[in-house]
């Protein structure tokens, strides 16, 4: 019996030694904790330029729209023949510098819709904090164009976001200033630059006022935590708009409290 014992712990020892130096021969990935974005009034222009590439490529989302072509204007690469962003920003209005071009794109996107596009961009200062908005602007003036973006623009921002109350909330305020009161986060999220609920809104996603007839609070949550979990039909055309990062920026009663808001829509 002890041999047979022993040969079975022999082959179980055997096993694990080559999975072990298996697994040491794969390349293991590394990471990175994500870096807060502390910009403000001393940042330089090409500071503000590699924060907003890093935003526009990450966090920003900007890359579910803009780019392809089809849902919003290719930001990066030449536009029907004008160039780049960077260089066309400036010539978009009369009288507005390319900077004050972008910032009223990023803080009023309904205001002018260019032909042949949706009007589904949501109010980016509303989600974003000053800094990471002129660091968005930077960045995209970079392409092809003179950068004029520096930190006074930054320290403006957060200046006229104090007098008036508006603007994007402090990154140490949270999400929606950290209320958990789901009109203030709907509000914050832009979730109506897409969606109706109660009657107000856009119709270039589902109508929310009776999704809780159709969804559960857990497919409400899944569907908040991961946009691409399921598309409504109809809207396949615009799957991959919905923002993937609010299971980040809200805290958990905030989720909670939306989920259960939304749910309540019957």
């Amino acid at each position: 019996m002890w041999v047979t014992n022993l040969k079975i712990a022999g082959i179980v020892l055997g096993t694990l030694l080559v999975y072990t130096v298996i697994c040491n021969k794969i390349p293991q990935l590394e990471s990175s904790v994500p870096q807060k974005l502390a910009l403000g009034a001393n940042a330089t222009p090409d500071e503000l330029v590699a924060a907003g590439e890093q935003l526009y490529n990450g966090i920003g989302n900007c890359t579910s729209c803009h780019g392809l072509g089809v849902r919003a204007p290719n930001l990066l690469t030449d536009e029907k023949g004008a160039g780049l962003i960077g260089q066309r920003c400036g010539k978009r209005e009369a009288g507005k510098t390319c900077k004050e071009y972008l910032y009223e794109r990023l803080d009023q996107p309904g205001k002018v819709l260019l032909p042949g596009y949706q009007p589904i961009m949501p109010v980016i200062t509303k989600q974003l904090p000053p800094n990471q908005v002129w660091s968005l602007i930077a960045f995209l003036e970079s392409q092809g164009g003179t950068v004029d973006v520096t930190g006074a623009d930054i320290e403006a921002s957060e200046k006229a976001a104090g007098a008036t109350g508006g603007g994007a909330a402090p990154a140490s305020a949270g999400f929606a200033s950290g209320s958990t009161q789901p009109k203030a986060i709907i509000d914050a999220a832009g979730c109506t630059t897409c969606h109706t609920i109660d009657g107000a809104g856009g119709a270039m996603a589902p109508d929310l006022t009776h999704v809780g007839s159709r969804r559960d609070a857990a497919s409400i949550r899944r569907k908040i935590l991961d946009p691409s979990s399921s598309i409504a039909k109809g809207y396949e055309s615009f799957a991959g708009v919905m923002p993937k990062d609010f299971g980040t920026k809200m805290n958990a009663a905030q989720l909670e409290s939306l989920v259960q808001y939304l749910a309540g829509h019957k």
